[in-house]
């Protein structure tokens, strides 16, 4: 018995033996989480709850009838997660007659891993449900504006490719979410016709949702693509500018994402396309997605947009 105790007096197992009346004849590392040791002589109902003994005696009782062996789960309620233990039930022989081995094993280590998975694969089919849905809308809105299917597949490959850079962002954040600076630089970058010279963001660095960091990298896309191709982008940029301030929105904190081109567009077969489903996604889809506001405005006296974010959507860091 000394070497059994030796051998089990670092590890997560713990052993009882119970004669067939169930009486306790020996134990040894036995969980402190159930409380004092087992005394010699005790049963069930002295040693568990009176839930956990009530099943205990019914399953050891079918053991020693059996000769099968058995197993069940114990949990006692803890903070900040609850104890797990396996519970391993056997017929032995111990010369004078029979008896009931239970081996106890700390699992709640495990089980705590186990539902830390769960929680993450039910939160990333929230998330692809949600990224399936934005790809769906963004199919189904570039198709209708669309005049050809090399149109089409041209702009919806560069939608596609702006929600992914937006995404690999939120992914590197462990799903935190974006800085809205990191957003703009990500988004700007396959259009920018200087890399020597940086993109000119003011205000504060907002650190955006997930959500808000999807939604407002496809609005960027949006407004960066139809400046690069009729607008200051394509003119040279000096008139563009892109900032983020505090505000109020609904008597609550916001922020305000401005964008302003003060330049007249360049005229464009597809500038009616572009504007058609820039109005949609920086009107409606956007401001929806995040619960905000915005405004929209490109004529002859350039592009503005503005964008409002509740507080539920950022914060500042």
């Amino acid at each position: 018995m000394a070497l059994i105790g030796r051998a089990l007096r670092d590890s997560d197992t713990g052993l009882l033996l119970q004669s067939a009346s169930l009486e306790t004849l020996y134990s040894e590392n036995f969980p402190p989480a159930f409380g004092k040791p087992p005394q010699i002589g005790a049963d069930d109902n002295a040693i568990f709850s009176t839930l956990d003994a009530v099943r205990l005696i019914a399953l050891k009782t079918k053991v020693l009838l059996t000769g099968e062996t058995a197993e069940t789960l114990i949990e006692i309620p803890a903070e900040p997660e609850p104890y797990a233990f396996r519970m391993m039930l056997e017929r032995v022989d111990i010369g004078t007659g029979q008896a009931v081995l239970s081996i106890i094993s700390n699992i709640s280590e495990s089980r705590s891993r186990e539902r830390v998975l769960k929680t993450l694969l039910r939160e990333l089919s929230h998330r692809s449900k949600n990224l399936l849905a934005i790809i769906q809308g963004i199919a189904t809105q570039t198709a209708r504006q669309a005049r050809s299917l090399d149109v089409f597949l041209i702009k919806f490959r560069g939608r596609i490719q702006s929600l992914s850079n937006s995404q690999d962002l939120v992914t590197d954040s462990s799903w935190r979410g974006a800085f809205f600076f990191d957003l703009a630089r990500r988004q700007f970058l396959p259009y920018w016709p200087d890399a020597k010279i940086p993109v000119q963001l003011d205000g504060v660095n907002a650190h955006l949702s997930p959500n808000a960091a999807l939604h407002v990298g496809l609005a960027l896309h949006e407004l960066i693509v139809n400046s690069a191709s009729h607008g200051a982008i394509a003119q040279g940029n000096a008139n563009l500018t892109l900032s983020c301030w505090e505000t109020s929105f609904n008597g609550q904190r916001a922020i305000e994402i401005r964008w302003s081109e003060d330049v007249a567009p360049l005229p464009s077969l597809s500038e009616a396309d572009d504007n058609n489903f820039a109005k949609i996604v920086l009107e409606r889809v956007v401001p929806v997605a995040v619960n905000g506001s915005a405004t929209y405005t490109c004529g002859a006296d350039g592009t503005q947009y503005q964008l409002i974010l509740p507080a539920r959507e950022f914060e500042i860091i």
